[in-house]
């Protein structure tokens, strides 16, 4: 049940007809897995920790650099030299005292991160390469997880959920391993709002996934151009030879 000091805390979710108090419940008991406290993990996680998440997990094997403070939002200067996933969850812990939070500081692979996505709800890949996005795709697609995935590089972003439904494509039916794109941006650049605008679009996604609110981006890649301001939206089939998510496996 929500406390007294929750109804009013939540009050503008739950005068939206699209999640009223039943759906800040889903959102109270939902177990998410944020992978990544960078640029797109620091608006995701605060998002999602304002708006009620019962349970956070982050993770993240870096330590706070002066570079990251352009743009991850969710560290301090005082948070330099620290653990990403201990200065966030001090932030998150100021935004909303009501939830829990488990802080991974490593990088999930292997069992470790087939562990940590069967005990979440959905997932959330804010990471910076391919490598590590195959990974998160397989595990979620073995554990029938939803994924959120996001991106972003100088002036440019893209989002898309996989994995919705059973008939939904993967993460792989859209990019294969051996793409040879993994730019970065201490390589590229990014302008800072860019992560906050693809950041955002995740946590609302996920909410989304949630509380079954609206249309979810199932089978569509969101492809954004912030010099042009300028919002694509492509279509993604399911790859019925994917080695990942194939009926044929």
């Amino acid at each position: 049940m929500l406390t007294e000091q929750e109804l009013i805390h939540y009050s503008r979710h739950i005068i939206l007809p699209q999640i009223d108090e039943a759906g800040q419940k889903k959102i109270k008991e939902s177990k998410v897995l944020v992978i990544g406290m960078g640029g797109l993990g620091a608006p995701v996680a605060m998002y999602l920790a304002a708006a009620g998440v019962g349970h956070l997990y982050i993770a993240d094997h870096d330590q706070v650099e002066r570079s990251n403070l352009q743009r991850q939002i969710i560290h301090k200067l005082e948070s330099i030299g620290l653990d990403k996933v201990d200065s966030a969850k001090a932030t998150l812990k100021a935004l909303n005292p009501w939830i829990e939070i488990t802080s991974i500081p490593e990088k999930l692979e292997g069992q470790a991160l087939d562990k940590q996505v069967s005990q979440v709800d959905l997932v959330v890949d804010c990471c910076d390469n391919f490598s590590t996005r195959f990974a998160v795709n397989r595990a979620a697609v073995k554990h029938h997880k939803p994924l959120i995935s996001g991106a972003a590089i100088r002036f440019e972003g893209q989002l898309g959920v996989f994995n919705y439904h059973h008939s939904s494509p993967c993460y792989q039916c859209l990019y294969q391993p051996d793409i040879q794109l993994d730019e970065n941006c201490f390589d590229q650049g990014v302008l800072s709002p860019v992560v906050g605008t693809i950041g955002s679009l995740q946590a609302t996604e996920t909410l989304k996934v949630i509380t079954g609110a609206g249309n979810v981006a199932d089978g569509k890649l969101l492809v954004y151009d912030a010099l042009n301001l300028d919002f694509r939206k492509l279509k993604v089939t399911k790859d019925e030879n994917c080695p990942v998510c194939s009926a044929k496996l």
